[in-house]
């Protein structure tokens, strides 16, 4: 398809360059003491809060392409609505349909899946994240997945559990597991052998994400598939007793584990022939574990002998790569993006941010599309590997740096970036910390508009969700601020349900303003919006712009 943009009659273009800037995880939250935004010293943000220039966005639920308007946000689909200008079912979404029309179990990689295990007589192995915070997976999918096994005739499952508090309360990891052990037991109680084999927490093992730390990745095959780690009786067990050892330890953080028998051998290694189903949907923090299994050629850490297994993911986490090769549930199809359009236009692109949310904007972007368009640039400034909570501010004034040089030397015509502060802090549960991540992206920013306003340029300043605008869990019911045993706040390290602001800076245009009658704006509105300030009229099917 041949992709054009026609001149706009109403706006011309913006003479420098069009800045689009992602403040990941700062939301407009409930302005009260768990609210590190409201906190938070941020002088350049509220000079950006005038009228006729500032909107809240939806960046949730339906908004995002998500099931419902219960469901949080999250980094992968607020960058995908962000680029494409519209609203495509997500992941959450699209395995929900698959499963309730039976379609994900008619389909050869799950027909091909049991077949293996039943013929091997190895068991059918389940990894992936054991909680409902519906980012990364559902616990329904998983025990979906388990029932048809049942159904299917497979006698051994083992599930290798990723324990979550960071999408859900950051200490409600038993109330996973209780349900997922007492739905084993329906299996158990009919003679099957269905078992949980190992576990740990999500930022210790397994879900590392754009090749930040290869060594989690590598103590989770160690569990995972070599069955090498400490020992316990029952995943409640593990936890209970590393909680012990780790006090104020969050779920996240837990490590890794092995559940072993009474003759002390691990209950689930994954051995050669063996079936193996990564039932996450979300595709950053499944890439590289998938590469571990898939990889002829890969190098990141000794695997030891590799087993010969059949392995499948709940989704195609990376399509240009084909990664993985069998999978469960097609991925959205993601075409004509912004920055697709802006290509065949000739439009000069770059894309900055640090290495945890590099990708978003790149990847995530583009569509689920792994190298760039023509007159793109993308620039990786490289992560610490130190706990976010002890360097709160992150990387924000090295990408600030990268942007001011990059945006100086004029090869630019449009820029993207993001602040990951916000989010990756916010997922701390440190409340402190957060404030002081707000705060950096705030100080970058003052850095960052003057020069965008001396090229006569404009920008865009946004989130793609919300997450440091609460850092205390609430009662659902009263909507009050829930305390520990010991009287101190308990934190929270999820996403939220909040809108994100949107701020028009455009010195010197003052024919430019934000429209406040757009019914239910939200991210996908953006790349309209930019195609606006760039004088092109955007293409029909978007998602209408934000001018006036």
């Amino acid at each position: 398809m041949t992709l054009s943009l026609a001149k706009h009659a109403r706006f011309p273009a913006v003479e420098g360059p069009v800045v689009v800037i992602v403040m990941d995880g700062v939301g407009l939250g409930p302005r009260d003491e768990g609210d590190a935004v409201h906190l938070a010293k941020i002088p350049t943000l509220e000079s950006l809060h005038v009228a006729g220039r500032s909107l809240a966005l939806r960046a949730h639920g339906t908004a995002v392409g998500l099931p419902s308007d219960d469901d949080m946000g999250n980094s992968e689909v607020g960058h995908n609505a962000l680029g494409a200008g519209r609203v495509f079912d997500q992941g959450a979404k699209l395995v929900n349909g698959a499963i309730a029309s039976g379609a994900l179990f008619r389909g050869p990689t799950w027909l091909e899946a049991v077949r293996h295990a039943r013929d091997s007589g190895e068991p059918l192995h389940f990894l992936g994240l054991l909680s409902d915070g519906n980012v990364h997976s559902h616990q329904d999918h998983l025990e979906a997945l388990i029932a048809h096994a049942h159904e299917d005739g497979v006698a051994q499952v083992r599930v290798h559990a990723l324990l979550d508090g960071r999408d859900v309360p950051e200490t409600s990891a038993l109330t996973y597991v209780d349900r997922l052990e007492a739905f084993l037991d329906r299996f158990r109680a009919e003679g099957r052998d269905y078992r949980v084999a190992s576990g740990g927490g999500r930022m210790k093992i397994t879900m590392d994400r754009y090749e930040a730390d290869w060594p989690m990745v590598e103590r989770g095959w160690k569990l995972h598939v070599r069955g090498e780690g400490r020992g316990f009786t029952s995943l409640r067990e593990a936890i209970e007793t590393l909680r012990r050892e780790n006090e104020g330890v969050s779920d996240q953080n837990l490590p890794g584990f092995v559940i072993r028998d009474a003759g002390g051998a691990a209950v689930g290694p994954i051995r050669d022939g063996a079936s193996v189903i990564l039932f996450n949907f979300r595709g950053d923090r499944a890439i590289e574990i998938t590469r571990a299994f898939e990889d002829e050629r890969f190098d990141a850490f000794d695997r030891g002998p590799r087993p010969k297994v059949f392995y499948a993911g709940m989704m195609q986490y990376d399509g240009d790569l084909l990664l993985p090769s069998r999978f469960l549930v097609s991925p959205p199809e993601i075409d004509r993006t912004l920055s697709a359009y802006l290509a065949a236009a000739g439009v000069t692109q770059l894309a900055c941010s640090e290495t945890q949310k590099f990708g978003h904007v790149t990847y995530f972007w583009n569509g689920n599309r792994s190298q760039p368009f023509e007159g793109e640039t993308w620039a990786e400034i490289p992560s610490d590997r130190l706990p976010f909570e002890e360097r709160p501010w992150m990387k924000a004034a090295e990408i600030t740096d990268r942007v001011i040089e990059e945006l100086r030397s004029g090869k630019h015509r449009v820029a993207r970036l993001n602040f990951a502060n916000g989010d990756m802090v916010g997922h701390t549960g440190v409340l402190r910390s957060a404030v002081i991540a707000v705060e950096a992206v705030d100080l970058s920013l003052a850095r960052l508009l003057p020069v965008i306003a001396a090229l006569r340029g404009a920008a865009i300043v946004t989130a793609d969700h919300g997450n440091a605008d609460e850092m205390i869990e609430r009662d659902k019911k009263k909507g009050t601020l829930l305390k520990n045993a010991d009287g101190t706040y308990k934190a929270k390290t999820s996403h939220t349900l909040s809108p994100v602001p949107c701020y028009l800076f455009a010195p010197g245009r003052d024919d430019l303003a934000l429209d406040t009658s757009v019914d239910k704006p939200g991210l996908a509105n953006v790349a309209a919006t930019v195609l606006e300030l760039l004088g092109f009229v955007p293409p029909e099917d978007y998602a209408r712009s934000l001018l006036a």
